[in-house]
């Protein structure tokens, strides 16, 4: 695509944003930012395009900016039904996503992975992968890496390993070489209804070949269910000790490879390092994917055994007076809140907060009733988490109900977990909820989290003076 003295418009300045911009502008595009964040809101992102000619239109999404390009590259998360971008379409004008044109001009093959939940664990772990095969490869996509800065460093040899996120997939017509639906549970219902979501996670496999694989989720429900949709080769993966077809299983607790009837060794599951059942899932799904790239079982048992995880992901943040400070901030769904919850044997100080998505809380608040030394409400969804763990601590008897506290922000949360929490606990940050109330994303929450925390570690250590 040849950019040189066209007008284009990039929507939404976050990882995406700069990414494109930086390379539009290296292409001689002339280059229009808009974002309905004001300036301020946008200072670090605003320091990494300083200096190059770039017109912004910042603190509204003006559809006239928008809608009077030649081309409009829209960020993902940026709704489509902003007037801008419909009158664009309705112009005929293009409308492009970083992702999207990164697959039109990659050299080399691409894995793109995507679930409701541990994408970026499964994702990082095959990159460790291709680390131990020692093959060429690049990670990138929507664990944080912006894509079309890198094409001119990537080579028709280069596995391109991608986090794919549901967002991503709205304007794509291109699919990976290696598909991965990891799973699909509700998610985000507060932007899309639950057949909106599921079809934009099944996008990923929509512009697969005969001479493409797809990865599935074999003991979920709705990634299974996308097999007969695959146009190339279907692999599985199960905690279970069998399947309909190839893929990764367990016996004897060790992952196994099965393919045209014949099985091989790949790991012990006690070598995988990080907690919880979810995890053997994402380690399996892992196997899975590498075995589609050609990855030898040697290189996937030593990446399995040396992975030591992802921040923001059931993280230990520090001990303090015997209690575990974990920080699982990438918890933005009840779901994800009880498989980290479930992770722990000792008592947990549990930390619920932010904005709500609009998703099914009586399960969570059943289980922290159950588990709960006490919980911490914080955020916009204080009210509505508290009344479900009210209707659900009912059913207890008085004595086995946790204390629930209800505070302002995070800070506050902190310092109540410190003060709840005993020798042997664990406290661990894992919201169920999205961060937005506060935060530009699960990071930033999940970093001021660590902060604090760390806060409390330097005020216990003794004084020099």
């Amino acid at each position: 695509m040849d950019f040189r003295g066209r007008r284009v418009t990039v929507v939404g300045l976050g990882i995406e944003g700069v990414d494109m911009v930086r390379y539009l502008v290296g292409r001689g595009a002339l280059v229009t930012v808009s974002d309905a964040k004001p300036p301020e809101r946008l200072a670090e992102r605003l320091r990494e395009i300083e200096g190059l000619p770039v017109a912004l239109s910042l603190g509204e999404n003006d559809p006239e900016v928008i809608a009077g390009a030649d081309c409009v590259f829209v960020s993902q998360g940026v709704p489509l039904d902003l007037p801008g971008i419909e009158a664009a379409r309705r112009r005929g004008v293009p409308v492009l996503s970083m992702l999207a044109l990164f697959l039109e001009l990659c050299p080399g093959p691409v894995v793109g992975i995507t679930g409701s939940s541990g994408k970026t664990t499964t994702t990082s772990l095959v990159a460790e992968v291709f680390r131990a095969e020692g093959l060429p490869h690049f990670l990138g996509g929507n664990i944080g890496v912006g894509l079309l800065q890198h094409l001119a460093v990537l080579h028709p040899y280069t596995w391109v390993v991608l986090e794919v996120s549901h967002t991503q997939l709205q304007l794509v017509w291109r699919s990976p070489h290696v598909a991965a639906v990891l799973n699909i549970t509700p998610n985000h219902l507060d932007r899309f209804t639950w057949d909106e979501y599921r079809a934009l996670k099944a996008n990923i496999l929509r512009y697969q070949g005969p001479g493409d694989w797809a990865v599935l989720g074999y003991d979920d429900a709705e990634a299974r269910a996308l097999a007969p949709r695959v146009r190339g080769r279907v692999l599985f993966f199960t905690l279970g000790n069998e399947l309909p077809g190839d893929g990764v299983l367990v016996s004897r607790g060790r992952a196994v490879w099965q393919c045209d009837g014949r099985r091989e060794a790949l790991f012990p599951l006690s070598s995988v390092r990080l907690r919880g059942r979810h995890n053997f899932q994402n380690a399996l799904a892992a196997a899975a994917i590498a075995r589609a790239c050609g990855l030898s079982p040697r290189a996937i048992a030593r990446a399995v055994a040396s992975f030591r995880g992802v921040e923001h992901r059931l993280e230990l943040v520090a001990v303090i007076d015997g209690v575990e400070y974990y920080n699982d901030s990438i918890a933005t769904t009840p779901a994800r809140t009880l498989a980290g919850l479930r992770c722990f044997e000792q008592p947990v100080v549990l930390l619920l907060g932010g904005r709500e998505k609009h998703l099914p809380l009586e399960e969570l608040a059943q289980e922290a009733c159950r588990r709960c030394r006490a919980v911490v409400l914080f955020g916009e969804a204080a009210p509505k988490l508290e009344a479900a763990l009210l209707e659900a601590a009912a059913a207890l008897p008085e004595e086995r109900r946790p204390p629930l506290v209800r505070v302002g922000g995070l800070a506050e949360a902190v310092e109540a977990a410190r003060s709840l929490a005993r020798p042997g606990d664990a406290v661990l940050l894992s919201p169920a909820c999205a961060s937005y109330d506060a935060y530009d994303n699960f990071e930033e929450r999940g970093r001021h989290f660590r902060q604090l925390v760390l806060a409390l570690v330097k005020e216990g250590e003794p004084s020099l003076a």
